[in-house]
């Protein structure tokens, strides 16, 4: 799949660590990569859904824009890699764009991403389509609407490589998860240990919030179940 750089790493992870990173949330999974040393892994709050209800989990194929001033020479470039990299995407991954301020996204290349069985897409750029997206419900995470064609004016320049996305840097295979509160990466290598942490967490968060709504005192029930 990639053009730029080295082949797509292996998929090492547990078959359902998708599955159960989909079931916490942003802000439990932030503060467990916090507690492993992983303190800047939130994106920038330009980073929005495109509906409040919209959340996806996935693994993150990272694309790298670039500004543009004409179209390519030859028409049969047009959105190359940007449809490159579209035809690859293989079930659960998530588009995530590089910091680009044009419009990168639209209703036609969502519609073909879902066909393949992916995620959604996360970029540091624009998308159009805006009501289309919304009501296919796909999951669009972006730092602004802009109608706006990419062509002439910004293009895919490479896939798979480590990118910067809302401050954020992202690789290939890193996992993702994108509610509401925002957008959080999870580097590979501490993805499962994340999960797992934040598994336990929300169950003492659990506990907490029952241990309060009985009329516990906040700071006992701090002291008791350590989380806040």
């Amino acid at each position: 799949m990639t053009s730029d750089s080295a082949a797509r790493p292996a998929r090492s992870e547990a078959p359902d660590l998708v599955d159960r990173l989909g079931a916490l949330y942003t802000a439990v999974v932030a503060d467990c990569l916090d507690g492993l040393g992983a303190r800047r892994q939130v994106m920038g709050s330009q980073i929005r859904p495109l509906d409040p209800a919209m959340r996806l989990a996935g693994r993150a194929v990272t694309l790298e824009l670039a500004f543009v001033d004409a179209p390519p020479a030859d028409p049969r470039d047009n959105y190359r890699k940007e449809l490159e990299a579209v035809a690859a995407l293989e079930p659960a991954d998530v588009l995530v764009a590089s910091t680009c301020h044009g419009s990168f996204w639209g209703e036609l290349l969502a519609t073909a991403s879902r066909a393949r069985g992916a995620h959604g897409v996360i970029a540091d750029a624009y998308t159009r389509d805006t009501s289309m997206l919304v009501e296919m419900g796909f999951p669009t995470f972006v730092a602004g609407v802009n109608a706006e064609d990419s062509l002439g004016r910004l293009e895919v320049t490479a896939i798979g490589i480590p990118i910067s996305c809302a401050g954020v840097r992202v690789h290939t295979g890193d996992l993702v998860l994108a509610d509401r509160d925002g957008v959080v990466v999870l580097p590979s290598a501490l993805a499962a240990q994340a999960i797992e942490a934040a598994e336990n967490k929300v169950s003492r968060e659990d506990g907490m919030r029952d241990a309060l709504a009985a009329g516990m005192p906040v700071t006992e029930a701090f002291r008791r179940f350590k989380v806040l």
